[in-house]
């Protein structure tokens, strides 16, 4: 490859492209966005897809399965991690001598003539960039986007990708491999710098680093903005605010009020005080047009600038994440009142709190959290949700090395929940571990009697929904394939309700 953290390619020099894996969502909003270029762009995968159905349309050359003879024809291969170097098309491409790149150098390219907003961080970064990007359109600035989920917007889904022709792109920073430091934004938003894939980084400190040479990567005049209540994010401005003034960036923090905000609208220094840029003030959700809203109140200590956003969403993660996204959406020029009402048009995206539907008095929603503390938001979010009802979670870990690394941590976050079942562990890029199951998380829970193990993913599908009574809020949960398990949630609890009105049931129903 061509080596991450370099200038970025240029676009015009990539000839004919070929995607390696382009039904991903990663790969697939990048070949998309290279097809609306102009560039000549080709991909393949091992099946079939949705995704390669919207590719064809847009002008992209699909092909089903992998064979070298794909690489014969292009000029530029285009590769993420999980490509092995034994991979037929790779080792044809560089047996030919043509240019490898990795998906982010790709995205740079892309990015590189553009306003860029990149957004990293363990969790909250789809969120926060899916946020940026909605309010974008909201406010008639005609965005790019390249995001890993889809955006939904008062007015309907955006999409995962967008190429547009104002001078903004949004990007969803991944810090998994350390290919964020392919991008050199104008503005970049760390929502936390928690541990995570270590597996790739190996330590602590390697994973801290990473994220000190990203906020380095940011362009002169730009912006950092970090969240001052994660103690990695409030530890990476310390390291960095210096080196960036001497090249005219600046660092915008924010964090939940303590009640020192400035809500007179006069301006203080919030670096001078050690308290956030931005405080951030969540309210008790009210209705609002006969829809549910949540209401958030940010204060600007930097100039007294006092908005009150009305999300869509709930839970204090959201709330956190808005923050980053308008701080971000001012430095680009967007008008701070304009900001908080294109993020009322957020509303969410695929599998964060994404609602499934509801069967037997029991709703059905849809997470991706794979982390200990966004399950952790997750489930607090839930209780508020649910009510009087119990909050139910299947969870499904993602890697063998999170899941042994994080056992503990999951245990404690999944206590915050009625009802666990953990099933096994989706590997993802990994080889199989036989000593690491979801056991690990599931004995890990401290209240006994709380969670349970069920190794294969149907049968857990089928315990979850025989736990749930009426009322109950019950949640699918991981970086998997757990979202194929709502529709077989919904079915046991509509089975279950048949049974009990005396229906057949096959032994399920409702607990």
């Amino acid at each position: 490859m061509s080596g991450v953290g370099g200038a970025p390619v240029d676009l015009r020099a990539l000839g004919r492209t070929h995607l390696v894996g382009v039904g991903g969502v990663g790969m697939s909003a990048v070949a998309g966005l290279l097809a609306a270029r102009g560039v000549p762009t080709s991909g393949c995968d091992a099946k079939e897809g949705p995704a390669l159905a919207v590719l064809r349309d847009a002008g992209v050359a699909v092909h089903v399965g992998h064979a070298a003879a794909h690489a014969d024809d292009a000029d530029t291969l285009v590769v993420t991690s999980a490509v092995r170097a034994d991979h037929p098309e790779l080792a044809r491409a560089r047996a030919l001598g043509r240019r490898v790149l990795h998906r982010s150098e790709a995205l740079a390219a892309l990015m590189a003539d553009r306003d860029a907003v990149a957004v990293a961080g363990a969790h909250g970064k789809t969120t926060t960039s899916a946020m940026v990007a909605a309010a974008l359109v909201a406010a008639g600035a005609d965005p790019s986007f390249a995001i890993g989920g889809t955006v939904l917007a008062a007015d309907g889904p955006l999409g995962g990708s967008r190429e547009g022709a104002g001078p903004v792109f949004v990007a969803e920073a991944d810090e998994s491999d350390g290919s964020f430091l392919a991008y050199a934004p104008l503005v970049a938003v760390v929502t936390n710098v928690e541990p995570d894939h270590l597996d790739h980084y190996g330590t602590r400190e390697a994973f801290e680093d990473a994220f000190v040479a990203f906020a380095g990567r940011v362009r002169d005049g730009g912006l950092l903005v970090a969240c001052a209540d994660d103690p990695g994010s409030a530890a990476l401005v310390a390291r960095t605010r210096e080196a960036l003034a001497t090249r005219g960036a600046e660092v915008a923090t924010y964090g939940i009020d303590e009640g020192g905000a400035a809500t007179d609208g006069a301006a203080t220094d919030g670096a001078a005080t050690g308290e956030p840029d931005v405080a951030v003030q969540p309210g008790a959700a009210r209705t609002v047009d006969g829809a549910r809203r949540w209401p958030v109140r940010l204060t600007d200590r930097r100039d007294g600038t006092v908005v009150e956003l009305l999300l869509a969403v709930p839970g204090v993660h959201n709330a956190l994440d808005a923050a980053a996204a308008w701080c971000a959406l001012r430095r680009v020029g967007v008008a701070p009142e304009a900001a908080a009402a294109g993020l009322g048009s957020f509303r969410g995206t695929g599998r964060r709190f994404e609602d499934r539907g509801s069967a037997g008095g029991v709703r059905v929603v849809d997470d991706y959290a794979h982390h200990p503390t966004e399950v952790a938001a997750l489930l607090r979010a839930a209780r508020a949700e649910a009510g009087d009802g119990r909050v139910l979670a299947l969870f499904q870990p993602h890697l063998f090395s999170r899941t042994r690394t994080f056992a503990e941590e999951f245990g404690q976050a999944f206590d915050l929940a009625d009802v666990v079942v953990v099933t096994d562990v989706y590997a993802a890029r990994e080889a199989p571990d036989p000593t690491v199951t979801g056991a690990l998380v599931a004995d890990a829970v401290p209240t006994p009697g709380r969670a349970a193990f069920v190794a294969d993913r149907t049968a857990a599908a089928f315990a979850v929904a025989a736990a749930a009574r009426p009322g109950d809020l019950l949640l699918t949960v991981g970086a998997g394939d757990v979202t194929e398990l709502a529709p077989v949630v919904l079915a046991a609890l509509a089975e279950g309700t048949a049974a009990a009105d005396g229906g057949t049931t096959h032994g399920r129903g409702t607990a």
